[in-house]
């Protein structure tokens, strides 16, 4: 049985990571995993929960809430109409094969080296964000052929390598090319389905050493974490849609990216530390 005093301040944690991801991802659309990778990490060390396969926990149990978010959110959006069947029927096969050899690659990874890819793209997500324009554009139409069987795989193995759903890679991809951004936020919801899906499963059957993990994970999910911060993330995303119609969230988002910017940087600096 794991200490009560620790397994409460766990929790207590985790529902401050959820209550913020939920806000957050209402207020600018932002995917949870972003937030909910590092925050595991940070939150889990502090506890004393430092194992060598402690970013796989995190990584597995952020693309776990990501399922159940990415559906609720296909859904809605769908119910608008929003959703690019079309994009994801394509996509889809591709997407599903690079998560499964995410999971793959990083079950054979320490930690330190999951933090440091984590970081990196991390740093390039942020970077985006800060400094992206809406009108940037690199092509008329969605990748078809060659060039989607190389990016729709590449899609699905760097977002488990980085614990989150379809929108930080989706969302960019379709608007450089000309997909509206309501649609292309809407369709990623649905990548986020295809990659957390068989990506979960995977790392549910992954063996892991549970002496130096948090306590109750299974395979390589925490499932304390997953079912706190969905019942958070529930209570609170509603709360960020309202801030969302009663400020302007672009300034917003660019404080945003520098925080996200920083978070990668420390996280680089630990994994080379």
């Amino acid at each position: 049985m794991p200490d009560m005093t620790l397994l409460l301040a766990m929790l207590a944690l985790l529902a401050v990571i959820g209550a913020f991801a939920g806000v957050l991802a209402g207020l600018l659309g932002v995917g949870g995993g972003i937030v909910l990778v590092p925050a595991f990490f940070y939150a889990f060390q502090t506890l004393g929960y430092d194992g060598p396969q402690l970013m796989q926990v995190c990584l597995a149990t952020s693309l776990a809430t990501i399922i159940v978010t990415s559906v609720r959110s296909v859904l809605s959006h769908n119910r608008k109409g929003a959703v690019d069947w079309s994009i994801l029927r394509g996509w889809a096969i591709g997407i599903a094969i690079g998560a499964v050899a995410g999971v793959l690659v990083a079950s054979s990874l320490r930690s330190a080296t999951l933090q440091l890819i984590f970081g990196c793209l991390a740093l390039v997500i942020g970077l985006y964000m800060g400094l992206g324009k809406a009108t940037w554009r690199v092509a008329q139409e969605m990748p078809q052929g060659i060039k989607r069987a190389v990016m729709s795989p590449a899609v699905g193995f760097l977002s488990v390598l980085m614990g989150i759903g379809g929108g930080s890679f989706g969302v960019p991809l379709m608007s450089l090319h000309n997909v509206p951004i309501h649609r292309a936020v809407a369709t990623a919801a649905g990548f986020g389905v295809l990659i957390a899906v068989p990506s979960v499963i995977g790392f549910l059957l992954l063996p892991i050493d549970g002496t130096a993990l948090p306590p109750y994970t299974l395979g390589a999910v925490n499932i304390p974490a997953f079912a706190v911060v969905i019942a958070m993330t529930l209570l609170t995303a509603p709360l960020g849609v309202k801030l969302a119609h009663a400020m302007d969230p672009k300034p917003l988002k660019r404080v945003f990216a520098v925080f996200l910017v920083l978070v990668a940087l420390n996280m680089l600096r630990k994994s080379l530390g």
